[in-house]
């Protein structure tokens, strides 16, 4: 049988085949449809709070009663300086002005208005809710946390885009490291959120590989069968895709950004900051070309907050230039099947090679 079973008997599923997380694309019924594929479905509860993580865990119980992993973001909250108090007035006035400019009127939040949380109260919600799984990125844990985690029983998967960041994941526990290759679409796991390192995926997983002995599983460009072989040939026990579920029925974007996935060119796909202060892939538009490399880029999560209205207005007004459409540098059909079906074509596919 193709499939390693490593990762599958301790995920509690019978395909080592993820559902990546994608905060604002996936949601309840795509976790549950990917469970209903036997793979892990992901539930994104990015930086959310306690209590929104909690109404989003007990949503998707009342879908499938079957495991799915939890993801958070652990990243570093930047302190509030006299500098990034005058560079956020600056930069709020810009983004509204450049709307403004092009017919979306918006009001962004003040500074004192944006309410930010750390990880933490994300772990104890995850661990009250009896989940078995979870998965993080933008980073690592504290250890106060990955013994918190392991002591409730709790499988960890941490996400590296350096072989530097595996070791460190390796070494403080974690149990799984999923590499994700620079090709990716949406947010980079960096421990850094400004300096990503320029490796390519496969190159990336082949020297991880070498270096740690816990099981891998890889996310960056997987779409058909024969990308899942090669991964696997390159030692990853686990593939985690995204790309391939973009447009599905369960997905949360909306028919005129699936119809503009459709019509995506692969030099339209770029890293930018612009949207979140941390470098994602996505497709190019104006509000791209205007604000990278600009002064008008915050540190993550204030340009992320900041820019949330913009992105809900545009959706709103179905004005691809000013919305955040992540995607990865494999190009396809993006099917609008279910997710469900997605994944079992694409298992079905991996047994005929």
């Amino acid at each position: 049988m193709f499939w390693p079973d490593t990762i599958s008997k301790k995920l509690g599923v019978k395909y080592p085949v993820i559902q990546a997380p994608m905060f604002g694309v996936s949601t309840p019924q795509m976790v549950a449809a990917a469970t209903k594929a036997n793979c892990l479905g992901s539930l994104a509860l990015a930086d959310l709070s306690a209590d929104q993580s909690i109404e989003l865990i007990r949503e998707t119980r009342k879908l499938t009663d079957r495991p799915f992993a939890a993801n958070i973001f652990v990243h570093s909250i930047p302190e509030v300086t006299a500098d990034l108090r005058t560079k956020f007035v600056k930069t709020k006035e810009f983004i509204e002005q450049l709307a403004r400019e092009h017919t979306i009127e918006i009001r962004l939040p003040d500074l004192e208005a944006i309410q930010l949380s750390t990880y933490h109260e994300q772990v104890d919600a995850v661990i009250a809710e009896k989940c078995s799984i979870l998965s993080f990125t933008f980073g690592n844990l504290d250890d106060k946390s990955i013994q918190k985690l392991k002591e409730n029983g709790l499988t960890l998967i941490g996400t590296c885009t350096s072989v530097e960041e595996a070791l460190v994941l390796e070494k403080s526990g974690i149990d799984m490291i999923c590499v994700q290759g620079i090709e990716a679409g949406g947010h980079r796991g960096s421990f850094d959120a400004d300096d990503i390192p320029q490796i390519g995926g496969l190159s990336l997983l082949s020297q991880v590989y070498d270096h740690v002995n816990v099981p891998l599983i890889y996310a960056g460009g997987i779409y058909n069968a024969k990308t899942v072989q090669a991964i696997n040939d390159l030692g990853a026990q686990g593939f985690q895709v995204g790309n391939l579920l973009l447009a599905s029925t369960e997905s949360a974007l909306q028919p005129f950004e699936k119809e503009r996935l459709k019509k995506v060119k692969e030099n339209e796909i770029v890293l930018t900051k612009s949207f979140s202060g941390r470098y994602a892939r996505g497709v190019k538009n104006k509000y791209i070309e205007v604000l990278e490399n600009s002064e008008y880029i915050l540190p993550y999560p204030y340009q992320n907050k900041l820019t949330n209205q913009l992105r809900k207005a545009a959706k709103y007004l179905q004005n691809s230039d000013f919305l955040g459409l992540w995607v990865g540098q494999s190009i396809h059909h993006y099917s609008e099947l279910s997710t469900e079906d997605i994944l079992r074509n694409l298992i079905t596919d991996v047994g005929k090679l």
